[in-house]
Protein backbone atom coordinates (compact mmCIF):
# COMPACT_ATOMS: atom_id res chain seq x y z
CA UNK A 1 0.00 0.00 0.00
CA UNK A 2 1.36 3.68 -0.76
CA UNK A 3 0.00 6.99 -0.02
CA UNK A 4 -0.04 9.01 -3.23
CA UNK A 5 -1.77 12.59 -3.90
CA UNK A 6 -3.28 12.33 -7.63
CA UNK A 7 -4.29 14.62 -10.01
CA UNK A 8 -8.06 14.70 -10.72
CA UNK A 9 -7.93 14.85 -14.24
CA UNK A 10 -12.11 14.81 -14.79
CA UNK A 11 -14.98 14.51 -12.33
CA UNK A 12 -18.11 14.14 -14.80
CA UNK A 13 -21.60 13.42 -13.02
CA UNK A 14 -23.38 10.03 -14.26
CA UNK A 15 -26.33 10.72 -12.76
CA UNK A 16 -28.06 13.33 -10.23
CA UNK A 17 -26.16 11.20 -7.70
CA UNK A 18 -23.26 9.33 -8.99
CA UNK A 19 -19.85 11.22 -10.72
CA UNK A 20 -17.11 9.02 -12.25
CA UNK A 21 -13.91 10.42 -11.34
CA UNK A 22 -10.35 10.04 -12.81
CA UNK A 23 -7.05 10.29 -10.55
CA UNK A 24 -3.95 10.76 -12.39
CA UNK A 25 -1.02 8.82 -10.15
CA UNK A 26 1.79 10.01 -10.18
CA UNK A 27 3.57 6.61 -10.25
CA UNK A 28 2.08 3.25 -12.07
CA UNK A 29 0.41 0.77 -9.46
CA UNK A 30 -0.42 -2.76 -10.05
CA UNK A 31 -3.67 -3.90 -9.02
CA UNK A 32 -5.91 -6.58 -8.28
CA UNK A 33 -9.36 -6.60 -10.23
CA UNK A 34 -11.71 -6.09 -7.22
CA UNK A 35 -9.18 -3.62 -5.36
CA UNK A 36 -10.25 -0.49 -3.24
CA UNK A 37 -8.21 2.58 -2.10
CA UNK A 38 -8.85 5.56 0.54
CA UNK A 39 -9.40 8.79 -0.02
CA UNK A 40 -7.37 10.63 2.85
CA UNK A 41 -8.86 13.12 4.21
CA UNK A 42 -6.86 13.19 7.42
CA UNK A 43 -4.95 11.24 9.11
CA UNK A 44 -8.13 9.68 11.22
CA UNK A 45 -10.46 10.34 8.10
CA UNK A 46 -9.65 7.75 5.57
CA UNK A 47 -12.80 7.19 3.58
CA UNK A 48 -12.87 3.85 1.29
CA UNK A 49 -14.10 3.46 -2.30
CA UNK A 50 -13.81 0.29 -5.06
CA UNK A 51 -11.20 1.56 -7.96
CA UNK A 52 -13.68 0.73 -11.21
CA UNK A 53 -10.32 -0.09 -13.35
CA UNK A 54 -9.06 -3.59 -14.25
CA UNK A 55 -6.56 -5.42 -12.75
CA UNK A 56 -2.82 -4.32 -13.83
CA UNK A 57 -0.43 -1.84 -13.71
CA UNK A 58 -2.10 1.75 -14.13
CA UNK A 59 -1.60 5.39 -14.10
CA UNK A 60 -5.24 5.94 -13.68
CA UNK A 61 -8.11 5.30 -10.96
CA UNK A 62 -11.88 5.25 -11.92
CA UNK A 63 -14.25 5.92 -9.27
CA UNK A 64 -17.57 5.90 -9.27
CA UNK A 65 -18.52 8.10 -6.30
CA UNK A 66 -21.90 8.18 -5.31
CA UNK A 67 -22.56 11.44 -3.46
CA UNK A 68 -26.13 13.84 -2.20
CA UNK A 69 -25.19 17.16 -0.26
CA UNK A 70 -26.99 15.36 2.62
CA UNK A 71 -24.52 12.96 2.38
CA UNK A 72 -21.86 14.31 3.72
CA UNK A 73 -19.28 10.87 3.52
CA UNK A 74 -19.10 11.13 0.33
CA UNK A 75 -20.40 14.59 -0.70
CA UNK A 76 -17.45 15.96 0.80
CA UNK A 77 -14.98 14.26 -1.33
CA UNK A 78 -16.41 15.50 -4.14
CA UNK A 79 -16.26 19.03 -2.52
CA UNK A 80 -12.63 18.70 -2.33
CA UNK A 81 -12.49 17.40 -6.00
CA UNK A 82 -14.26 20.20 -7.28
CA UNK A 83 -12.56 22.65 -4.95
CA UNK A 84 -8.42 21.25 -5.19
CA UNK A 85 -8.51 19.30 -8.39
CA UNK A 86 -6.51 16.51 -6.15
CA UNK A 87 -6.91 13.86 -3.69
CA UNK A 88 -4.89 12.31 -1.20
CA UNK A 89 -5.52 8.41 -1.99
CA UNK A 90 -4.35 5.19 -0.11
CA UNK A 91 -4.03 2.08 -2.68
CA UNK A 92 -4.22 -0.68 -3.37
CA UNK A 93 -5.98 -2.72 -0.51
CA UNK A 94 -8.51 -5.06 0.40
CA UNK A 95 -8.58 -9.08 -0.02
CA UNK A 96 -11.86 -9.09 -2.18
CA UNK A 97 -10.29 -9.46 -5.35
CA UNK A 98 -11.28 -11.52 -8.28
CA UNK A 99 -9.51 -15.11 -7.66
CA UNK A 100 -8.55 -15.50 -11.27
CA UNK A 101 -7.41 -19.38 -11.02
CA UNK A 102 -10.79 -20.88 -9.94
CA UNK A 103 -12.95 -22.42 -13.14
CA UNK A 104 -16.36 -21.77 -11.10
CA UNK A 105 -18.59 -19.72 -13.16
CA UNK A 106 -18.96 -16.45 -11.46
CA UNK A 107 -22.08 -13.93 -10.29
CA UNK A 108 -21.35 -10.49 -9.81
CA UNK A 109 -23.73 -8.58 -7.63
CA UNK A 110 -23.52 -5.00 -7.13
CA UNK A 111 -26.23 -2.68 -5.51
CA UNK A 112 -26.22 0.75 -6.80
CA UNK A 113 -22.39 2.33 -6.95
CA UNK A 114 -21.04 -1.53 -6.12
CA UNK A 115 -21.42 -1.51 -9.54
CA UNK A 116 -17.89 -0.10 -9.86
CA UNK A 117 -16.31 -3.12 -7.69
CA UNK A 118 -18.01 -5.87 -10.12
CA UNK A 119 -17.15 -3.26 -13.21
CA UNK A 120 -13.55 -3.96 -12.11
CA UNK A 121 -13.61 -7.81 -11.75
CA UNK A 122 -15.88 -8.12 -14.93
CA UNK A 123 -14.05 -6.12 -17.96
CA UNK A 124 -10.82 -8.30 -16.17
CA UNK A 125 -12.29 -11.15 -16.67
CA UNK A 126 -13.54 -10.78 -20.02
CA UNK A 127 -10.20 -9.73 -20.73
CA UNK A 128 -8.60 -12.79 -19.82
CA UNK A 129 -11.27 -14.72 -21.98
CA UNK A 130 -12.13 -17.12 -19.07
CA UNK A 131 -14.58 -19.64 -20.79
CA UNK A 132 -16.70 -19.90 -17.68
CA UNK A 133 -20.26 -18.06 -17.85
CA UNK A 134 -20.02 -14.91 -15.55
CA UNK A 135 -23.34 -12.65 -14.98
CA UNK A 136 -23.87 -9.51 -13.35
CA UNK A 137 -26.78 -8.70 -11.45
CA UNK A 138 -26.89 -4.84 -10.88
CA UNK A 139 -29.69 -3.73 -8.25
CA UNK A 140 -30.66 -0.34 -8.12
CA UNK A 141 -33.61 1.94 -7.42
CA UNK A 142 -34.78 3.06 -10.68
CA UNK A 143 -33.76 2.76 -14.37
CA UNK A 144 -31.91 6.44 -14.90
CA UNK A 145 -29.31 4.71 -12.22
CA UNK A 146 -28.38 2.26 -14.59
CA UNK A 147 -25.60 4.62 -15.88
CA UNK A 148 -23.70 1.89 -17.81
CA UNK A 149 -26.50 -0.11 -19.10
CA UNK A 150 -25.84 0.31 -23.18
CA UNK A 151 -22.23 -0.52 -22.50
CA UNK A 152 -23.23 -3.58 -20.69
CA UNK A 153 -26.15 -4.69 -23.12
CA UNK A 154 -22.99 -4.45 -25.77
CA UNK A 155 -20.68 -6.49 -23.58
CA UNK A 156 -23.77 -9.50 -23.17
CA UNK A 157 -23.62 -9.00 -27.03
CA UNK A 158 -20.33 -9.21 -27.79
CA UNK A 159 -19.35 -12.19 -25.22
CA UNK A 160 -21.60 -15.21 -25.08
CA UNK A 161 -20.39 -16.01 -21.47
CA UNK A 162 -21.64 -12.76 -20.11
CA UNK A 163 -25.32 -12.41 -18.90
CA UNK A 164 -26.14 -8.88 -17.23
CA UNK A 165 -29.16 -8.91 -14.87
CA UNK A 166 -30.06 -5.24 -14.46
CA UNK A 167 -33.10 -5.43 -11.67
CA UNK A 168 -34.95 -2.33 -10.68
CA UNK A 169 -36.49 -2.01 -7.18
CA UNK A 170 -39.06 0.89 -7.96
CA UNK A 171 -39.65 0.72 -11.33
CA UNK A 172 -41.68 2.18 -14.02
CA UNK A 173 -43.92 0.71 -16.22
CA UNK A 174 -41.89 0.87 -19.45
CA UNK A 175 -39.70 -1.13 -17.69
CA UNK A 176 -39.50 -4.77 -18.91
CA UNK A 177 -36.56 -5.92 -16.98
CA UNK A 178 -36.57 -7.91 -13.46
CA UNK A 179 -37.87 -5.85 -10.49
CA UNK A 180 -37.46 -5.93 -6.55
CA UNK A 181 -34.60 -7.15 -4.90
CA UNK A 182 -31.42 -7.83 -6.30
CA UNK A 183 -30.29 -11.41 -4.35
CA UNK A 184 -34.09 -12.03 -4.88
CA UNK A 185 -33.46 -12.35 -8.37
CA UNK A 186 -30.41 -14.22 -7.89
CA UNK A 187 -32.39 -16.93 -6.31
CA UNK A 188 -34.74 -16.97 -8.63
CA UNK A 189 -32.35 -17.84 -11.16
CA UNK A 190 -29.26 -19.32 -9.36
CA UNK A 191 -30.87 -22.99 -8.94
CA UNK A 192 -26.65 -24.55 -8.08
CA UNK A 193 -25.10 -21.78 -5.61
CA UNK A 194 -22.46 -24.35 -4.42
CA UNK A 195 -20.98 -24.43 -8.02
CA UNK A 196 -20.57 -20.35 -8.38
CA UNK A 197 -17.70 -17.58 -6.97
CA UNK A 198 -20.07 -15.03 -5.78
CA UNK A 199 -18.60 -11.29 -5.76
CA UNK A 200 -20.65 -8.78 -3.83
CA UNK A 201 -20.27 -5.15 -2.84
CA UNK A 202 -23.27 -2.38 -1.73
CA UNK A 203 -24.39 -1.32 1.49
CA UNK A 204 -23.60 -2.92 4.83
CA UNK A 205 -27.58 -4.27 4.84
CA UNK A 206 -27.65 -5.51 1.04
CA UNK A 207 -24.12 -7.38 1.74
CA UNK A 208 -25.69 -9.39 4.97
CA UNK A 209 -28.62 -10.30 2.98
CA UNK A 210 -26.79 -11.38 0.17
CA UNK A 211 -24.49 -13.68 2.71
CA UNK A 212 -27.26 -15.17 4.83
CA UNK A 213 -29.70 -15.96 1.99
CA UNK A 214 -27.02 -17.28 -0.29
CA UNK A 215 -25.69 -19.27 2.21
CA UNK A 216 -28.61 -21.04 2.97
CA UNK A 217 -29.58 -22.03 -0.58
CA UNK A 218 -25.57 -23.79 -0.49
CA UNK A 219 -22.87 -21.33 -1.56
CA UNK A 220 -19.81 -22.10 0.62
CA UNK A 221 -19.12 -18.95 2.60
CA UNK A 222 -15.56 -19.65 1.30
CA UNK A 223 -16.66 -18.78 -2.39
CA UNK A 224 -18.27 -15.29 -1.76
CA UNK A 225 -16.47 -12.16 -1.66
CA UNK A 226 -16.92 -8.94 -0.32
CA UNK A 227 -14.71 -6.56 1.41
CA UNK A 228 -17.94 -5.60 3.69
CA UNK A 229 -18.00 -9.33 4.75
CA UNK A 230 -15.60 -8.56 7.09
CA UNK A 231 -17.21 -5.72 9.14
CA UNK A 232 -20.30 -8.22 9.23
Amino acid sequence: MKQLQCRVSACEQLTTMVYRVILELPEALSIRAGSYLQVVMSDKDKRPFSIASAAGRQHQFELHIGALPDNSYAYQVIEQVRQHGSLTIEAPLGDAWWRGDSVRPVILVAGGTGFSYTWSILQSYLAAAKPAPITLYWGVREEADLYAHQRLLQLSEQHPNFSYRPVVEHASAQWHGARGLVHLAVLAEQTDLAEADVYVAGRFAMVRVVRDSFHAQGLPLSQLYGDALAYL
